[in-house]
C-alpha cells in the first residue's frame, strides 16, 4: 500500500509539472487530465488518490479492476480500461467501465457497442495505434486507421473520442515528440472528416513532457503517482 503522505507529495508534483509543461508549451493546464494507472496497486490506494483529487483511474487487469470496483463502490470514480481487450471480456468492461482506450480491430467495437447495457451513458473510447508498428504490440496500424473509424464511428452505445498509443521506450525526449507527433498529426487528419473527436491518450511518467508538447489530452500515470510496482 502506498504511503498517504508521499502519495499526496507525488500528486502535488505532478500538478505542478503538468503546469510547467503546459506553460512551456502553450497549452492549458484544464485541458489535461491526469489518469491515475492502479494496476497492482491496492483499493486503498485508489481511494487514497481520491482523496488527493485524482478520479479518474486507469486499469490494465479486468478482474483486479472489477475487484477494486467493488470496493470503492462508494467513490464517484472514473473507471478507464486500458489494457489489451479479449473478445470474451468485451461483456464486463462494457458493462463496467466509462472509458476504454485500447480498441485495436473492428470486432472488439462491435461487441462494445452490443454489449453496452442501453440504461449507460454512451461508452467513451479510443482506437490504440501501434505507432512504431511492432509485431508483437496490440494497436492498429497508421495505414489502417481511417478505414476502421469509417466502420466504428458510428456504432451506437460507444463514442470515439480519439487515439492512444504507447511508443517504443526512448530516453531521447525529442524522438519521444517524433512518436507523439505522429499519433497527433494522425488525430488532426481524422479530424478532417470527424470534427468531434478530442481525445490523445498518451505519455507516462518517463515521457509525460514530450506528450504534453505534442498535444496529449489525458496522461497515463502510474510509477511517477505511485512509486515502483513491486509486481
Amino acid at each position: 500500500m502506498a504511503d498517504d503522505k508521499m502519495l499526496s507529495v507525488n500528486i502535488a508534483k505532478l500538478n505542478a509539472r503538468i503546469r510547467e509543461a503546459a506553460q512551456k508549451y502553450c497549452r492549458s493546464e484544464g485541458e489535461i487530465t491526469l489518469l491515475a494507472v492502479s494496476k497492482t496497486r491496492s483499493a486503498e490506494d485508489v481511494r487514497q488518490a481520491f482523496a488527493g483529487g485524482l478520479n479518474n483511474i486507469g486499469e490494465n487487469y479486468l478482474q483486479e479492476a472489477v475487484e477494486k470496483q467493488k470496493e470503492l463502490h462508494d467513490l464517484p470514480l472514473c473507471w478507464h480500461f486500458i489494457g489489451p481487450i479479449q473478445s470474451n471480456k468485451t461483456a464486463t468492461i462494457a458493462t463496467r467501465f466509462d472509458w476504454v482506450h485500447s480498441v485495436d480491430r473492428l470486432k472488439i467495437a462491435r461487441r462494445l457497442s452490443e454489449q453496452r447495457p442501453p440504461d449507460l451513458k454512451p461508452l467513451q473510447y479510443c482506437i490504440q495505434v501501434n505507432i512504431d508498428a511492432e509485431q508483437t504490440k496490440s494497436g492498429v496500424w497508421l495505414d489502417q486507421l481511417p478505414e476502421l473509424v469509417k466502420h466504428v464511428v458510428e456504432l451506437p452505445n460507444i463514442q470515439l473520442r480519439g487515439l492512444m498509443a504507447i511508443p517504443k521506450p526512448n530516453q531521447d525526449p525529442e524522438q519521444q515528440r517524433q512518436a507523439y507527433r505522429q499519433l497527433a498529426d494522425a488525430l488532426k487528419q481524422l479530424q478532417e472528416n470527424w470534427p468531434a473527436l478530442d481525445t490523445l491518450s498518451m505519455g507516462m511518467s518517463a515521457d509525460m513532457d514530450s506528450a504534453i508538447a505534442e498535444g496529449a489530452t489525458i496522461l497515463r500515470i502510474g510509477t511517477a503517482l505511485f512509486g515502483p510496482r513491486n509486481r
